[in-house]
């Protein structure tokens, strides 16, 4: 299969020969695992920083409210290239120094941490709106019951918010997805990072480009699928009406 996908590719006038050494063949598929592993990573790290941040934010509590206002803001407006940079090349370096080799942050921890983070800057947004969109008449109802704060969050309104923030929450985990391309600025060994090191050694830089636009887009696709199942499952019957 193959081989006959690299002979009808050369006869369009792509380069794919690459695809039949089983070394660099090797290398993109632990790069497509690696890629997916991220994926995986980063998308419940920043559900977890989101729900956190969100609760922090509408916790009423200005201890809690200002840190977390004042971290939403810086992380929503630096670029993650220069945030994981920065974590990379500085906070790793100071915690080296402190820790020596026994520094268990690997270079995929540090994407999968400044990633997570700087997503679950903008879950929190989404899941703030949602919270604040939960019903008055939906809260008084619920304190007549006795829930205490915590209850309230965590029964009633992040229940609801989920719901209302969804759409947004999956366009954030779509964009998180091709975000992980930025692993490769540090080494680690992703698709884009494999890829990268094939086209040095071959002129095929189009065909690279092609394969890593088709794979991204496939796992785009699959996030928005999963979405769009989400949010019929998760609709409230006459909600909207």
């Amino acid at each position: 299969m193959m081989e006959l996908f690299v002979d009808w590719a050369t006869r369009i006038g792509l380069n794919y020969t690459f695809l039949l050494d089983a070394y660099q063949r090797g290398s993109l598929v632990q790069g497509a695992l690696t890629t997916g592993l991220l994926c995986l990573f980063t998308i419940l790290g920043s559900l977890l920083a989101g729900i956190t941040l969100a609760a922090m934010l509408t916790s009423g509590n200005p201890w809690l409210a200002k840190p977390a206002r004042v971290f939403v803001e810086v992380t929503r407006n630096t670029p993650t290239l220069v945030q994981l940079y920065c974590a990379f090349l500085v906070l790793n370096m100071l915690l080296t120094q402190a820790v020596g080799a026994a520094n268990p942050l690997t270079p995929f921890a540090w994407v999968v941490i400044v990633i997570s983070l700087h997503k679950g800057a903008f879950h929190a947004e989404a899941l703030r709106a949602g919270i604040e969109a939960v019903p008055a008449v939906t809260l008084e109802a619920a304190s007549s019951l006795a829930f205490s704060r915590r209850q309230l969050l965590w029964n009633v309104q992040l229940p609801l918010a989920l719901r209302f923030a969804l759409p947004s929450l999956i366009n954030n985990l779509i964009d998180l997805v091709k975000m992980t391309a930025v692993a490769s600025a540090i080494a680690v060994g992703d698709i884009t990072y494999a890829a990268i090191m094939i086209w040095t050694q071959s002129d095929n830089v189009l065909e690279l480009m092609l394969l890593i636009l088709s794979f991204f887009g496939l796992l785009s696709f699959i996030v928005n699928c999963v979405g769009r199942w989400l949010e019929a499952r998760l609709r409230m019957p006459g909600y909207g009406h």
